[in-house]
């Protein structure tokens, strides 16, 4: 097992204007990346993603995930190439299909999300490759489309998934799989297994995204297990990790152990001082991680 990427995650519960402070935090603590989501109705990954690429100078920036529905095949190309361009090497682009629901509420929920999914992140690779594209799918209609400004690097292409033909179609065509949060060690092998399996040996290695929800300090087992239910699961299973820097460290290896490469440490809601929290992950976390 090699050392997996540390992160932290930037959760669009905390306003806006309060990124900067966390990125140059994270910058300076000596994290590898950060991670910004973008759940509707609350923050644009891309503009989070802009903001925290022009703060930094040396932090890999990860959007997770950017809704295939809201936005044309096209405009997605363009907005990555650009940010690629103005950042080289900096940038993970993560796509997924959406939440059901919010796309729903967006008026862009379509009948078969999969089927978009694929067409898009297809079309959005030959395009951040600076190839011209043209294609008649069922959802991603381009004709003789070439980006002017393509990358001058290559742009990792991350896909979400959770149920089984999202994994696979991410082991498939991505860079990268993005997991949903709260997972156990056993989950993340699982999903690993399941995407590596849909993988041509052409394809190279899949990098593998997991978050862990944690926290430090007095109580810190019982904020964990308060976030949890958050995210739709049980306290109590092996979710999320509270306590010192070494068992933080041991909870980012256990699930490097089961095949994530990046981990991002989610903070829980209640942290009351997020950017101390980031320089302890980089202080007393980090080291440990680069020891074992």
């Amino acid at each position: 097992m090699t050392t997996p990427r540390l992160g932290i995650a930037f959760v669009p519960t905390h306003a806006p204007e309060s990124l900067r402070r966390l990125a140059t935090t994270a910058e300076e603590a000596g994290l590898d990346d950060l991670w910004v989501w973008e759940d509707c109705f609350k923050q644009s990954g891309l503009a989070s993603a802009a903001a925290a690429l022009a703060w930094t100078e040396r932090v890999r920036v990860g959007i997770g995930l950017m809704p295939a529905p809201l936005r044309s095949t096209a405009i997605t190309a363009m907005e990555v190439a650009t940010l690629a361009r103005l950042s080289p090497g900096r940038l993970v682009a993560g796509v997924g299909h959406g939440v059901q629901e919010w796309m729903g509420q967006a008026g862009v929920r379509v009948a078969s999300p999969l089927t978009l999914l694929r067409e898009h992140a297809t079309a959005l690779r030959s395009l951040l490759a600076g190839e011209e594209v043209t294609t008649a799918g069922r959802y991603v209609t381009l004709d003789a489309v070439r980006l002017d400004w393509p990358p001058t690097e290559p742009v990792p292409l991350w896909l979400g998934g959770v149920g089984p033909r999202s994994l696979a179609l991410a082991g498939e065509l991505g860079d990268g799989l993005i997991l949903a949060n709260a997972l156990t060690p056993d989950d993340v092998r699982a999903a690993a297994t399941a995407a590596r399996a849909a993988r041509t040996r052409a394809r190279g290695d899949l990098d593998l995204h997991a978050t862990l929800i944690a926290a430090t300090g007095p109580g810190a087992q019982e904020r964990v297990d308060r976030e949890v239910p958050l995210w739709g699961k049980e306290a109590g299973q092996g979710i999320g990790a509270g306590g010192d820097a070494a068992t933080i460290a041991a909870a980012v290896l256990a699930l490097a152990d089961a095949g994530a490469t990046a981990v991002a440490v989610q903070p829980t809601a209640d942290e009351p001082d997020v950017e101390g929290f980031v320089r302890f992950l980089g202080r007393e976390v980090v080291p440990l991680l680069s020891a074992r």
